[in-house]
């Protein structure tokens, strides 16, 4: 079995899919890898580290993918960079299914078998699969660490001969993943956290780092979570009681960042302008959902803009600005998924087509799309 790795092709993506630590692993299990020049170099990993764990270094991707049964790769490639791979090859990575019916249909054509990592059950067996929380985990924590670079004050409470410092006030709005590790990243570096959620499961969780819930807590939020242990749309009349306690909450804080991401939405507007001109001048917002749309009113993806004095940090791909802690947990991710696909016995490929994992993850096979998220809405 050939395991390909290529440069990603989106030049602002630093992530590399294999870090040569799952190198070594694949290796153990009978793989043989072919890592294209250079791919890893963002994330910290030179040609000469892959090749002193075992793979074998490519010139081009067109090398690295020749005759390759599996493709490891962060973003979803373009149909014409799966050329070169075997027929019925395997590509896993994160795919951004929703609306990319178009893209995903052209690389069936190209007759791979895709696996949308982000589409993994969340369940006990593939909690070491899941790439959406090794992913957001880190994006938390750099979200605090972005906030605490563009804040021009300490968070922590200093007590010095000239006076006291007070600790900066820090608002978490979603307590998933991301919010979870930001609120405990923020109490870590002295600041006074709150946050909010509308699950009621988070209560208990905010609680337990040390940090204050902020919530209207009616009925409809106690039954404001799926059974996959996402965040349920709210109604409008819930919105507006939540809007007005935030609002006056936002106001006194220094810091705040938006964690709150629907899958297959356009993320939900969290934040006004009105709130962010509540805010002093020098307060900071952070928003992880820019990408889909922003939590924040005025968030501009890829840019940190300024509003009255307050800044809202709107980067691209936050996991990637830990490019070498977010590619090392993600390589982990995919091998242990690779391995459930493995002959234990022969130690070749061997899907399983009826496994949950399998069922769940993969959006096309045999030429065709065969993933309901995937195919166009009059399909469906």
């Amino acid at each position: 079995m050939k395991i390909a790795v290529a440069k990603e092709t989106d030049p602002s993506e630093p992530r590399v899919a294999l870090t040569p630590d799952v190198v070594k692993r694949l290796k153990g299990l009978g793989a043989s890898i072919s890592v294209e020049t250079g791919a890893g170099l963002t994330a910290g990993a030179t040609d000469e580290a892959y090749s002193e764990a075992g793979a074998e270094i490519a010139s081009s991707r067109a090398a690295a993918l020749s005759g390759a049964d599996v493709l490891l790769t962060v973003r979803r490639p373009a149909p014409e960079g799966v050329t070169g791979l075997k027929p019925g090859a395997l590509v896993i990575g994160t795919m951004d299914p929703y609306g990319a019916a178009e893209d995903i249909a052209a690389l069936a054509a190209a007759n791979v078998s895709l696996f949308a990592m982000e589409l993994m059950p969340r369940i006990t067996r593939a909690q070491v699969m899941d790439v959406l929380s090794s992913q957001a985990n880190l994006a938390g924590y750099r979200a605090v660490i972005d906030a605490a670079a563009e804040f021009g004050r300490a968070l922590p409470q200093m007590m010095t001969a000239a006076g006291t410092v007070p600790p900066a006030k820090a608002f978490v709005m979603g307590a998933g993943v991301a919010g979870l590790q930001a609120i405990a990243t923020a109490r870590r570096l002295g600041a006074v956290v709150s946050a909010t959620d509308v699950r009621p499961a988070a209560k208990e969780q905010v609680a337990s780092l040390g940090a204050k819930f902020v919530a209207v807590e009616d009925e409809e939020f106690k039954q404001a979570e799926t059974a996959a242990g996402y965040a349920k749309p709210m109604s409008a009349e819930y919105q507006a009681k939540q809007a007005e306690l935030v609002a006056n909450h936002i106001a006194k804080q220094d810091i705040v960042i938006t964690t709150a991401l629907i899958p297959g939405r356009p993320a939900p507007r969290l934040v006004t302008a009105a709130m962010v001109k509540s805010m002093k001048p020098g307060s900071v917002l952070v928003d992880l959902a820019v990408e889909r749309g922003g939590n924040v009113e005025g968030a501009v993806a890829g840019e940190v803009v300024e509003v009255n004095g307050v800044k809202i940090v709107g980067h691209r791909n936050v996991p990637g600005r830990l490019s070498a802690s977010s590619s090392a947990l993600y390589a982990k991710n995919l091998s242990a998924f690779l391995e459930t696909l493995l002959s234990k016995e022969t130690k070749e490929l061997a899907v399983d087509w009826d496994d949950e994992l399998v069922k769940a993850t993969l959006l096309t096979k045999d030429g065709a799309v065969v993933h309901p998220i995937a195919k166009p809405a009059e399909t469906n």
